[in-house]
């Protein structure tokens, strides 16, 4: 089967890396110049153990299998990464019980070796923390993001298949049983392929509304979340991941650390208009005093711009949050047709088994 993947982002990769493992023909459609420039390359890097989604949805299952999955693969493959831990804090008897909410569906979501701890167990860990109880979750972790995706082309390379860059995809047609593609770019063409899948990301929507046949009113809003990360100038003060009670949108302005021990927080939750990666020096202001609930020793001026990430949500902000949507041939009837949206936290985490989700569809 002739597969075309759009997007060579985390899933894109990851997907195309499945159907070429599987015998496949397979080639990326890339808009970009390169892997990974889009929401692959801006978020926390972190392997999410799952203990967040609600029993039953495509995060939960995804998070959990794709957790396990990412870090067998790491470990096959040499990509850099540590299961470093996470503490998830309470500074109140209100947090103390979400805290103890997100344990019980940890334990639903079979997420293992979650413990509740006391403060005073939470401040041996760590003990700069300030917090009444803590969550242990030892299976969360970072990942250099790159070299991940650097392992996913190689193996899809290997076997065979190929990315096209500076490939804009512009319409999708069936005709004669195949799916006729159209792109642009400076040496703009056509396709036939067997089976496609859209993993654009934030482009996803657009891409869609370029299908014929596909209902439009089956493509969901794409609602930009826009989410600020800063850096922290001092010696790094924790050795785990330090998570506050999630927020509406995002999951908290929280503590992360790269490969190197280096600390950063974020991400804020911003809902925008636009593609616009500007860190604002001033979202600081607010990131101080939200810190200092379950961090009081942050210094004063510590903190300084880093990156920012946007997320592809189709829920505004005072809406429930959404699902990942996987749209195959059993939701709307169109054969070899895979549309991918709102595929945001945790799909890093999921990436390897959401691959196998859509090469399955196919």
């Amino acid at each position: 089967m002739q597969v075309l993947v759009i997007g060579a982002g985390v899933v894109g990769l990851a997907t195309a890396r499945t159907a070429a493992l599987a015998g496949h023909d397979v080639v990326i459609a890339e808009a970009a110049n390169a892997i990974g420039t889009g929401i692959s390359s801006r978020n926390s890097e972190v392997i999410h153990a799952g203990m967040y989604y609600a029993s039953g949805t495509l995060r939960g299952k995804h998070c959990v299998a794709g957790r396990r999955k990412l870090y067998a693969f790491c470990a096959s493959h040499g990509v850099p990464h540590k299961k470093s831990g996470k503490l998830i804090v309470a500074t109140d008897a209100a947090e103390q019980a979400k805290v103890e909410s997100i344990h019980a569906q940890g334990l639903r979501n079979d997420v293992e070796g979650l413990r509740m701890l006391s403060g005073a167990e939470a401040r041996a860990l760590e003990p700069a923390l300030s917090c009444t109880g803590a969550l242990l979750s030892p299976e969360t972790g970072i990942i250099d993001v790159h070299a991940y995706m650097l392992a996913l082309r190689g193996d899809l390379e290997d076997r065979g298949g190929r990315i096209a860059f500076n490939t804009p995809v512009e319409r999708i047609a069936r005709k004669n049983g195949r799916w006729q593609v159209q792109f642009g770019g400076a040496e703009a063409g056509a396709i036939a392929v067997d089976a496609v899948v859209n993993a654009a990301g934030l482009g996803a929507q657009a891409v869609a509304k370029r299908t014929d046949d596909y209902p439009a009113e089956r493509v969901p809003p794409l609602i930009l979340c826009k989410g600020s990360y800063f850096s922290y100038a001092g010696r790094p003060v924790f050795t785990r991941l330090i998570y506050p009670v999630p927020v509406h949108g995002g999951i908290g302005i929280h503590i992360t650390l790269d490969l190197a021990g280096r600390m950063r927080f974020g991400p804020d939750v911003e809902w925008v208009e636009r593609e616009d990666y500007a860190v604002d020096p001033s979202r600081a202001d607010s990131f101080y005093a939200r810190i200092r609930t379950y961090w009081p020793g942050l210094p004063d001026n510590a903190l300084m711009p880093a990156y920012s990430g946007i997320r592809p949500k189709t829920a505004g902000a005072s809406e429930p949050q959404q699902d990942f949507t996987i749209e195959g041939p059993r939701q709307h009837g169109l054969p070899g047709l895979v549309h991918l949206f709102g595929i945001e936290s945790p799909g890093l985490t999921s990436s390897l088994s959401i691959a196998d989700e859509v090469i399955s569809y196919l």
